[in-house]
């Protein structure tokens, strides 16, 4: 198994609830969507995004960290060391399919 998975997102800022779920198809591919309270201001936006995507897939916010995308709605994080059955959780939270 790979040490690293790689997840595309699509950040959500200043929304009025936090949301992990749907599917964005962007610059990277389906990219999961994720919503986060925080705006768009100094990097809180990402930073809760990296925490919501951490929560979602069941791993340490210390996993997850980003590789691009640092100033765009469009990100790509790396998760560490993810669980075998991670792939499948991503896909149900992007695709909404109920394997």
């Amino acid at each position: 198994m790979d040490d690293t998975l790689t997840v595309a997102v699509r950040v959500k800022p200043g929304a009025s609830r936090a949301r992990v779920g749907g599917r964005f198809d962007g610059p990277h591919g389906p990219a999961l969507v994720i919503a986060v309270n925080a705006p768009a201001v100094d990097g809180r936006a990402t930073e809760a995004a990296r925490r919501a995507l951490a929560d979602a897939l069941g791993v340490r916010a210390a996993a997850v960290s980003l590789r691009t995308g640092a100033a765009s709605r469009d990100k790509l994080f790396l998760v560490e060391r993810p669980p075998s059955e991670l792939p499948g959780v991503l896909r149900r939270l992007r695709d909404g399919s109920a394997e």
